[in-house]
């Protein structure tokens, strides 16, 4: 018997069209807000490293989250494959440390390097791993934590979330 496959597209998957990284980003950025996307990626973490206890959200939001998330790091991937278009500095005048957020003054002026780096040091398998370790960690009760690094990747998330905004902000400019 032929196994039948159900198939759920996401809403942030392009489905039928291809759709570019910028387009991607703009659809995360409409359905998640900046900082609600960082807050909820920080109890989500909170939780994944804590013994005993488990997130108290509904876990039908979570999964959306980590969706939105995996989407959202396939479109920073896209913007880096045609970074040769778009390398443009932005002159920088004293920013302020609440502006800057975690990104340092060379990647305030060009947002790329932080997705550069990134994807330098993990690939989108590795970021979806990481998703999905801290996603399992966080719904349930568990006497052990994860094995690897987490945080590492989690700060390049955070890094990444300010660089996209900040790149749409810039482009909303033009």
């Amino acid at each position: 018997m032929k196994k039948n496959r159900t198939d759920f597209p996401s809403r942030f998957s392009a489905v039928g069209k291809k759709q570019s990284g910028l387009q991607l980003m703009e659809t995360f950025f409409q359905t998640n807000n900046l900082a609600a996307s960082k807050e909820k990626l920080n109890s989500i973490m909170n939780y994944a490293v804590k013994r005993n206890t488990w997130i108290k959200e509904d876990p039908c939001g979570i999964i959306q989250f980590r969706q939105s998330i995996q989407s959202f790091v396939r479109a920073c991937y896209l913007i880096t494959l045609n970074k040769k278009k778009r390398t443009r500095n932005t002159p920088l005048e004293n920013p302020s440390p609440p502006l800057l957020g975690l990104l340092s003054e060379k990647e305030y002026q060009n947002p790329l390097l932080v997705f550069k780096k990134a994807f330098q040091e993990y690939s989108i398998q590795e970021f979806d791993y990481f998703m999905s370790g801290i996603i399992y960690f966080s719904l349930g009760v568990y006497d052990h934590v994860p094995e690897r690094n987490i945080v590492s990747p989690y700060i390049h998330l955070i890094k990444m979330l300010d660089a996209a905004h900040l790149i749409l902000e810039r482009r909303e400019k033009k």
